[in-house]
């Protein structure tokens, strides 16, 4: 990192770092330094696709700070979506200290509620702001600015620097007519950039679609109509931060006469922070525990579950492939995904509608009807936002390569100069001397995968080669006629290096009568979709070599048409 001499008064330039964020959607890490001292300002996750096979978590290579734990001043948070500051644990173990974390009530909230499955960590100084705020910590000097996002309590912050003003939006929009009351600070950003914002570094997921972006509250109609049309069960699946989603589904539940039932961890243990700090209004004693559903009318009831991104084993997948320990959905129910689609779950979501449909359930989402609008600012809000700012100098940040390049243009078109927009990618750093901006030498980084306990699986393959050196593999073939949804023919089980070759025969029989009783037991409608099969493959098979040796094999599924 920077350790250059400069201006203003001899002291070397500020250098913004991007560890993350840049040219995906997720990973949000950055770092500024002054005179030898780092503010990291985000420190998200990024979750896996079909890809990353046994990875959990993706996260930023920080390993540019690790060997210098102590030049360390402060963390800065925008906001609480997993994606921002859901690294937290993990940065304060590479780091092996406690530092102060600045953030906003709801923000400090829901890191806390992460950290609580980390006892052992070295706890951080949690340090409640306010928008309008101004902090002094070490030599930087931050204001929070109030922006509106899909999750309360979102600020941007200015930092005020020996060589200029940075600004750093965090994810916003601008709705001007939020649930909260709380929108864009737009008359700040203003007096901000009638200061002079040398360096603006601004959100880019929505800078390709068209337009203003809808307020949130205009989506609340729909959703209120269709609970109110329905009359069996009602699903509705959404990210489990997205309290202002929730807001008004809960309302249209009430004027039905609709009890909720939170399904998934996150989003049971989510809601019940917002409405014990009065994010979220509603009547907690009306909520029904999903074991105590068969005591209600469906109709009584609206089930506010996790999975809106197709996840294999979250409560809406499970249920559409009716493996959900205590809720079942059929014809007559309605369920509604009033989610975006994240880039790279397309897949996943469209198995999950298919399977719901399969079961007779009506499903609703963005493609077929006004149930989501984005948390990001489309085009002409952009335009808008720069046209206040009038930046100095523009980084695009937070969004896929496109998205990048097409607020790039944007920031052009508003006024600022090509030479002065920076298109960058993780990284990639920026040196601001004198109220002028150009390109550093940047910093080491790399994805960092992130295994169960594993700090590291490299490419993604070191969990296959422990569990096949350690266990061995297993293979096994499973024939299925999806029209007639059944098996057919011999199902085929493969080891090595689980047992003796002497001992294969008679228990890969076993483990063959295994598989065939477990699929005994599934329904015709699970035939349709292979991962359902392949899951309850791998379970019976799981159980069996635990039982038999004590092993976990690596077991691979395939399962083929007839």
């Amino acid at each position: 990192m920077s350790g250059v001499a400069g201006g203003s008064g001899g002291q070397p330039p500020v250098e913004v770092a991007f560890l993350g964020g840049l040219g995906e959607i997720g990973r949000n890490m950055a770092t500024i330094e002054i005179d030898g001292r780092l503010a990291i300002i985000d420190v998200g996750v990024l979750f896996p696709d079909a890809e990353h096979l046994g990875v959990d978590l993706i996260l930023a290579d920080w390993s540019s700070i690790a060997d210098r734990p102590d030049d360390v001043e402060a963390v800065f948070l925008t906001h609480g979506h997993l994606d921002h500051i859901g690294a937290l644990p993990y940065l304060l173990r590479a780091l092996d200290r406690s530092l102060p974390v600045y953030g906003t009530r709801l923000t400090i909230a829901f890191c806390e509620a992460v950290l609580e499955e980390w006892p052992d960590l070295p706890r951080p100084r949690f340090e409640e702001i306010e928008p309008g705020e101004r902090i002094r910590q070490g030599p930087f000097d931050v204001e929070a600015v109030q922006v509106s996002h899909s999750i309360p309590d979102g600020v941007a912050f200015a930092i005020r620097t020996p060589h200029g003003l940075i600004v750093h939006t965090g994810d916003f929009k601008l709705d001007q007519s939020p649930l909260d009351g709380r929108p864009t600070d737009l008359a700040h950003f203003a007096r901000l950039g009638d200061e002079r914002v040398d360096l603006l570094l601004a959100d880019s997921t929505g800078a390709e679609s068209p337009g203003h972006v809808e307020p949130e509250r205009t989506i609340g109609t729909t959703i209120r109509q269709h609970i109110a049309d329905a009359d069996g069960l009602v699903v509705v699946a959404s990210f489990a931060s997205h309290v202002h989603r929730i807001q008004q589904v809960l309302d249209a539940a009430a004027e039905v006469g609709r009890r909720p039932v939170f399904v998934g961890r996150s989003m049971i243990r989510n809601m019940a922070i917002a409405e014990e700090l009065g994010y979220l209004d509603f009547d907690p004693d009306t909520a029904v525990e999903p074991k105590d559903v068969d005591r209600y009318d469906r109709s009584d009831l609206i089930v506010i579950s996790t999975g809106s991104q197709g996840e294999p084993f979250s409560a809406l997948s499970l249920m559409g492939a009716g493996d959900h320990r205590t809720l079942e959905v059929g014809e007559g129910d309605l369920v509604i995904l009033a989610s975006s689609l994240i880039p790279g779950n397309e897949q996943a979501v469209f198995r999950s509608i298919n399977n719901l449909s399969r079961r007779g359930c009506t499903v609703i989402h963005k493609g077929v009807a006004h149930v989501h609008v984005s948390g990001h600012a489309s085009a002409d809000d952009l335009v808008l936002f720069h046209n206040i700012v009038e930046a100095e100098h523009v980084v695009p940040v937070h969004g896929e390569h496109r998205h990048l390049r097409a607020h790039a243009d944007i920031a052009k078109a508003t006024g600022c100069l090509p030479e002065k927009v920076f298109i960058c990618e993780d990284g990639d750093s920026l040196l601001l001397e004198d109220g002028e901006v150009r390109r550093g030498a940047g910093v080491a980084t790399s994805h960092v995968y992130i295994d169960g306990l594993l700090d590291d699986v490299g490419p993604a393959l070191l969990r296959d080669r422990q569990r096949i050196g350690e266990d061995g593999i297993c293979v096994v073939m499973v024939t299925v006629d999806e029209h007639a949804r059944e098996v057919v023919g011999d199902t085929v089980v493969i080891q090595k290096g689980v047992v003796f070759h002497e001992q294969a025969a008679d228990i890969l029989e076993s483990a063959r009568k295994a598989v065939d009783a477990e699929l005994d037991t599934l329904g015709p409608g699970k035939f349709a979709d292979r991962t359902v099969v392949q899951r309850h493959v791998v379970q019976a098979l799981g159980r069996f070599w635990k039982q038999q040796t004590g092993r976990r094999p690596f077991i691979l599924p395939v399962v083929q048409d007839a």
